[in-house]
Parts: C-alpha cells; sequence; structure tokens
C-alpha cells in the first residue's frame, strides 16, 4: 500500500487540505477484526502445543511400561526418540501442506490436519508397543505440518490496521498449549486409578495414557468444528475461481490496475525474493537460539553451583519456568499491540534478535551470584536469593523480548511475500527452517553443556561462548531484513526472478 500512496502523491502535489482532510479518517479507521475467524484459528493453533507436551510428564512412564530395557538410563534414549519422530515428521510435511494449501484451499488443510492429529493423539494412547507409539506420533507429525497453512489464513484475514490486535492473541497460544498440555497430562495419566469413582473404566485401566490423549482430541475436535463453521476461504486462487463469473461480466477498462500474481510458485522463485531468504536464513537461527535456551536453561539450574548452574530443585524450576510464562503473557498482551502500532516491524524483528548474545551473557553471572551465597553443603544462603531472583526474572525477561520475533516475523512473511499467491509457500520455507532448527538443538546444545562442564572447557563455560556466538551471528543475519524490506519495488524483484 505505501508505493501506491507515494504514487497518488505525486500525481497530485497540489490537493486542498479539505480534501486531505476528507481523506484522513479512512485511513485512520481500524478494520474490524473477523472475531469468529480469529477464535477458530487461535483455537487449531492451541491444539499443536497441548499434543506436544501433553505427553512430557508420563512419557518415561509409558516407555518403563513397555519393558523395553532393564536399565533405567535406557529410558531417556526410547523417550527422546518418540519426542523427536513428531518433531521430524512435522519437519517432512510443512512446505508440502503449504503447497497443498494454494490448490485445494486454506480451510480444507486446516480442518484436515487438525482432525488427522486428533486421531493420531488417540492412536497414540491406545498404542502398546514402541512400533505402535512411534507411528502415531509421526502421523501427528505429518498431521500438524499444516502451522504454515494456519499462519497464512491469519496473514489473510488481517491487515496492517487490525493485525496489531490479532497477533498477539495468536502468538499467545503457543505459550498456554505449552503449560496446558503439561498440565493434562499430568493431571489425566493413570485416571482410572486417580479417579476411580468418576474414570474408573476397563479401557482407561488397560491403557492408563489413553484419557489426557482423548481430551487432547477432544480440544483438536473443537477447533475442528470451530473452523468449520466460522472460517472463510482465503486463498486467492480459490477466491479468484469463485469470483470468476463475476469479474468476466464486467467490462475491462484501458486503465484499470494489473491484477495481482496468485499462482503458485517453485521454491526456487520465492527463495529469489531477499526479504523472504533473510526471514528463513534468521528464522533457523531465532528457533535454534530459542529452543537451545528453553533446554539449557533447565539444564543450567538443575546442575550443581560448582558445576557452572544452580542447583535448583523441581519446585524452584517449576517456579522459573511459571515466571516465564507469565512474563511472555504480559508482554504479548499488554506491550505487544503497542509496540506493533508504534514502531516499524523490521526493527522490532532486529531489535527482538538482538538480545539473545545478552541472555546467554547473563547466564554465568547468575552462577557467580550462586557461588558468591553458597554454603559449604552447596545450597545458596537465604543472603542471595533475593538478587538471584532478580537476575533470573532479568533474563527471562531478556528471552521473552528475543522470542518476540516469533510474533513480528509472521507480519514480515506477509508483508514481503512476493505474490498472494505465494503467502503460504513462503510461510512454508520459514516455518520450514524453524522446525529444522528445533528438531536438532536440545541434542547438540545439551551435549555441548555437558562436554563444556564434564571437561572444564574454558571453566565450564564453553557452551555459553558458543551460544553467544551463534545468537550474534543470528542478530546480524537479521539486519538482512532492514535492507530487503518494503523498500525494494516489486518490479525490481520480478527482474531478479527473470534472471534465474
Amino acid at each position: 500500500m505505501a508505493p501506491d500512496d507515494d504514487v497518488h502523491d505525486e500525481a497530485d502535489p497540489f490537493l486542498p487540505d479539505c480534501h486531505a482532510e476528507s481523506q484522513a479518517p479512512s485511513k485512520t479507521l481500524p478494520t474490524p477484526l473477523p472475531v469468529g475467524q480469529l477464535a477458530a484459528l487461535c483455537t487449531v493453533r492451541l491444539v499443536d502445543p497441548i499434543v506436544f507436551t501433553q505427553l512430557f510428564p508420563y512419557v518415561n512412564d509409558f516407555i518403563n511400561d513397555l519393558n523395553l530395557t532393564n536399565d533405567p538410563s535406557h529410558i531417556g534414549f526410547y523417550s527422546g526418540l518418540v519426542e523427536s519422530s513428531f518433531a521430524v515428521s512435522q519437519l517432512c510435511s510443512i512446505y508440502l501442506w503449504a503447497k497443498l494449501s494454494d490448490v485445494a484451499g486454506r480451510k480444507p488443510v486446516i480442518l484436515t490436519g487438525t482432525v488427522g492429529t486428533a486421531i493420531a493423539t488417540l492412536a497414540f494412547g491406545l498404542s502398546n508397543s514402541l512400533a505402535g507409539i512411534l507411528f502415531a506420533r509421526g502421523l501427528g507429525g505429518l498431521f500438524s505440518g499444516n502451522i504454515a497453512v494456519i499462519h497464512s489464513m491469519l496473514g489473510e484475514i488481517t491487515d496492517s490496521s487490525n493485525q496489531a490486535r490479532a497477533i498477539p492473541f495468536y502468538t499467545l497460544m503457543w505459550p498456554i498449549g505449552s503449560v496446558v498440555g503439561p498440565l493434562i497430562g499430568g493431571t489425566l495419566s493413570h485416571a482410572a486409578s486417580k479417579y476411580p469413582r468418576l474414570l474408573g473404566y476397563a479401557i482407561l485401566e488397560k491403557h492408563p495414557y489413553f484419557f489426557p490423549c482423548l481430551v487432547s482430541a477432544i480440544i483438536a475436535f473443537v477447533g475442528v468444528l470451530l473452523g468449520f463453521v466460522f472460517l472463510r476461504e482465503t486463498a486467492p486462487s480459490k477466491r479468484n475461481r469463485n469470483n470468476a463469473k463475476c469479474t468476466s461480466r464486467k467490462p475491462s477498462l484501458d486503465n484499470e490496475p494489473p491484477v495481482p500474481e496468485h499462482r503458485p510458485m517453485n521454491l526456487k522463485e520465492v527463495l529469489a525474493c531477499p526479504a523472504i531468504s533473510a526471514l528463513v536464513s534468521s528464522g533457523f537461527m531465532l528457533s535454534f537460539v530459542y529452543t537451545s535456551f528453553d533446554v539449557v536453561f533447565v539444564l543450567f539450574c538443575y546442575s550443581a553451583v560448582h558445576s557452572g548452574g544452580l542447583a535448583f530443585s523441581d519446585s524452584k524450576i517449576g517456579l522459573s519456568l511459571a515466571i516465564a510464562g507469565c512474563l511472555s503473557s504480559t508482554l504479548q498482551l499488554f506491550f505487544m499491540p503497542y509496540l506493533l502500532r508504534t514502531f516499524d516491524c523490521a526493527e522490532m524483528y532486529v531489535f527482538s534478535m538482538s538480545m539473545w548474545p545478552f541472555v546467554y551473557f547473563c547466564l554465568p553471572f547468575l552462577n557467580l551470584i550462586a557461588r558468591w551465597g553458597s554454603a559449604e553443603d552447596g545450597n545458596v544462603d537465604a543472603r542471595v536469593v533475593a538478587i538471584l531472583w532478580v537476575g533470573i526474572a532479568i533474563t527471562l525477561g531478556l528471552s521473552k523480548i528475543g522470542s518476540l520475533a516469533y510474533s513480528t516475523s509472521i507480519i514480515l512473511v506477509k508483508e514481503h511475500a512476493p505474490t498472494p499467491g505465494a503467502l503460504s509457500q513462503s510461510n512454508g520455507i520459514v516455518q520450514f527452517a524453524m522446525c529444522f532448527a528445533r528438531s536438532f538443538a536440545p541434542f547438540l546444545v545439551s551435549s555441548l553443556f555437558a562436554l563444556s562442564i564434564d571437561n572444564r572447557l574454558l571453566w565450564g563455560y564453553l557452551w555459553v561462548v558458543v551460544m553467544i556466538s551463534v545468537s550474534s551471528i543470528g542478530g546480524i543475519d537479521a539486519r538482512r531484513i532492514l535492507l530487503h524490506g518494503k523498500k525494494q519495488p516489486r518490479e525490481e524483484w520480478q527482474m531478479t526472478r527473470r534472471r534465474l
């Protein structure tokens, strides 16, 4: 819309002030939010984190009940295999779902993926073997690959005037689901033995982990119902097809503006857009440093003080994660709408990415505070507890500011997609890069943490140096979006594509 405004001003440089004033209200009035569609999208978005995390509290017990090994230390290998199968399958299907939505439409892909995720979750709860668990988990990951399509529909039902209100609510679904999922899994597993009067059914006694899967699937089916009722098709190719008869009857005018190109594009054509290429590479780095921090922060809190950690108990670790969730919710609900209305989205993205080196830089100082107040038995002295918790709050606050880059990334992909028809594929490529980083980051950073501590590399802080370096590279790479953003005319991109 910005280029059109510039052309209008140059063509009519002597517009009277009264005319400009009459035009002002139409520019400032925000488009009403499609509440029904937004609520349906948020519910569907909530399904992914709930399904992904609801098994975390009981997956080790589930593996142990299968009697796969007599060594308890080997259970972690099998549980990690189960958890990673979801992410790997999702990685393989993200771009395929995005391309399919350009042909079949957004709504069918979103509803099909959500139904498939619900069925796969039910199959997981009814599994009796490792093969069955891996198959169900992998199937759920395949159907959950429609996340890029959900992002695309969000971009298509909002515009620059109302996305500052819609995006924070949408992005809040992941942290909410990450809290609700483990609560469902921890509270409702072994439901027949915990609540024999209410849930003492034979199927729940035979399959003690089925009930949390059932509740998660019900939430998914609620999302499907809301989507079926409220979601409208937004794919440009489908909307053009539906309006073909109406537009064909209209007389064509010589001065009519050209119709935007809505055809799907191949991967090479989409990546030819410099802004999308920058979002793909920086999105990969964002997902890597964010996922790595989630993993390493728990390891850091759990490790002994003399090993470079904080020697926190499970309850204190849980309190730290609760603080992180509260900070995230506060930023998304109360600060993000104002920030999106006030500041340039690309500059916000770069600023958020630049926070991650400082996040990792703060962690060693937390250990120094703990060492300063630690007693001979390894416990932290009470006099230092307040200072330590302030430092933890600052560190977690910086991490949540850094995670705001996820929200701004959704907007930037929408703004810089080469054509309206390429929005879903652009989202698919960016989400593919993020999911790829998330699939191996936990293993890599946990191994690096253990290697640094066990071998006292750089006094046990080699992992900090590496992560500061990686996050700094990500912050520098994110600045490319400032060079290849809205300022690049579409005609210039078309010339770039023709050279390929």
